[in-house]
């Protein structure tokens, strides 16, 4: 039986059907997302891009994408490790960090390590505080202050800090957005925090997570991230989600501490794995 790696910068209309059937299946088989939502959003969009595609007798049985230059970002479905695809991407790439999940944590690349929190609902809620108004973000009326807002929030965040208005559109126009679950704490006439929540329908332990949370530099230290979080927890809750998830650098000692002071605790790390060719 054949078996090979082959890099493409399009996906036709059948390798995309192929590609998200095999994503499909292994998010099934793990119980859990098979690649990131960017990556995956690369496929469903058609958007061009490295793609890795591995075959046996012609049929697609794992897929990869590669994002980025200096250095170049791959994620492989379902998150494993593939040393025949590594060589061949440090052919192209001097630099490969490399996204792998349920890694024992013992190798000694790690570049990154992302954890994914669980928490159990619901929660007794943080009030709002006097002079704050809480309300749902407006599609055509809050993007580039929203964007100015976290952004701030996010500079040194290597993913976060950096969304464009194009980001932010695409996301809005994705069928899981709802922006009743998207709240937007106004102090002074300015967006001083938010907490955008997502729920995964598809999934059969129906779970919600919150997406992106931040506070404005500005009004930072008036424990206004503990108040959003709460909201957005209990937004969730309301619309009928009983399990709530969020991802968190497991070196953000400040987000640490809310996080677990909620009650959240570990269900997995993700680690990101650097490479260098010659190595």
């Amino acid at each position: 039986m054949e078996t090979t790696w082959h890099c493409t910068s399009s996906l036709s209309s059948v390798e995309r059907l192929e590609v998200l059937n095999l994503i499909n299946r292994t998010d099934s088989r793990l119980g859990r997302e098979a690649i990131d939502e960017t990556r995956r959003r690369t496929v469903v969009h058609g958007w061009p891009g490295e793609h890795w595609l591995r075959r046996e007798d012609d049929v697609i049985t794992q897929y990869a994408l590669v994002q980025g230059q200096s250095p170049a970002t791959l994620e492989m479905c379902g998150g494993g490790l593939d040393d025949e695809l590594l060589q061949l991407v440090l052919r192209r790439h001097e630099v490969v960090n490399w996204w792998t999940r349920d890694c024992d944590g013992t190798l000694s690349n790690v570049v990154r390590t992302l954890q994914l929190l669980h928490l159990d609902l619901p929660l007794p809620e943080v009030p709002v505080p006097d002079g704050a108004a809480l309300r749902s973000f407006v599609p055509g009326h809050d993007e580039s202050a929203w964007l100015a807002q976290n952004n701030a929030a996010f500079a040194d965040h290597p993913e976060q800090g950096a969304w464009l208005l194009d980001d932010l559109q695409e996301r809005i126009r994705e069928p899981w957005f709802d922006p009743s679950g998207f709240l937007i704490l106004d102090i002074g006439g300015r967006i001083a925090a938010s907490c955008w929540t997502k729920v995964h329908e598809l999934y059969r332990d129906r779970f919600g997570e919150i997406y992106v949370i931040s506070v404005d530099p500005r009004f930072q230290g008036r424990g206004l991230g503990r108040v959003m979080l709460s909201q957005g927890l209990a937004s969730l809750r309301r619309r009928g989600v009983q399990r709530a998830l969020l991802f968190v650098d497991a070196d953000n000692a400040s987000a640490q501490r809310l996080y677990r002071g909620f009650g959240f605790v570990l269900e997995r790390e993700d680690q990101l794995l650097q490479f260098r060719r010659g190595q």
